[in-house]
């Protein structure tokens, strides 16, 4: 009888441990994806503001006739909502970030924050995927921005949607096994894997050829 009480406390106190990890965790994602998304977005903008004041400009990302960046900031694909994508990333990794901080100090932010950032990551993943299909197969190129946009975009939503489990706020996903939390680095490496895959073979003539 006397251990009862201690067990449950440690059970308790491992839960609240684990629930901090996942959030530190989330936090340090978060930033990460937030800082280096918004390079990437900066950078993409600088070389489309230049390739619009010099048709003639040569952005450094331009490095083959399959590895290239201009094309695809020209294309409609790039500014599908009216105004070019990159301004979309600039606000949202800014964004981010800060929130990332604000995890990290040890705030605790409202549930439908997180469930407005679970949301807008899933939007972004979705967007990011159409955006991949775009380049492979009808721009037939690879931005190598883009591509670092894609990376973070997916890990951005990855752990914020497995923060989300965690905290129990998508009570629709709350069969989600254990195992996906304990496994999610795995499981965003085949993630990772599948679009490597197709990127490879894709174009694997042109990868081929520098062998």
């Amino acid at each position: 009888m006397s251990h009862g009480p201690a067990l449950a406390q440690d059970a308790g106190t491992g839960r609240r441990t684990h629930s901090v990890g996942v959030s530190r965790r989330t936090g340090w994602v978060m930033v990460l994806t937030g800082i280096v998304g918004w390079l990437a977005s900066f950078q993409l903008t600088v070389d489309d503001w230049r390739l619009l004041k010099n048709p003639d400009y040569r952005p450094p990302c331009n490095i083959s006739p399959v590895v290239s960046c201009g094309s695809v900031m020209s294309s409609p694909q790039g500014s599908l909502f009216g105004f070019p994508n990159m301004l979309l990333g600039l606000g949202a990794f800014a964004a981010v970030a800060a929130l990332g901080v604000t995890v990290l100090s040890g705030a605790r932010l409202p549930r439908w924050l997180w469930l407005a950032l679970a949301g807008g990551s899933l939007a972004g993943v979705v967007f990011v995927h159409w955006l991949i299909g775009q380049s492979l197969y009808e721009l037939h190129k690879v931005c190598p921005y883009c591509a670092v946009i894609w990376v973070v975009t997916i890990a951005l939503f990855w752990y914020v949607a497995l923060h989300c489990l965690d905290r129990g706020l998508l009570p629709v996903l709350r069969g989600v096994p254990a195992v996906v939390q304990d496994t999610h680095w795995m499981l965003l490496g085949a993630w990772y894997g599948v679009i490597a895959l197709l990127v490879l073979t894709r174009f694997w003539p042109y990868w081929s050829s520098l062998l």
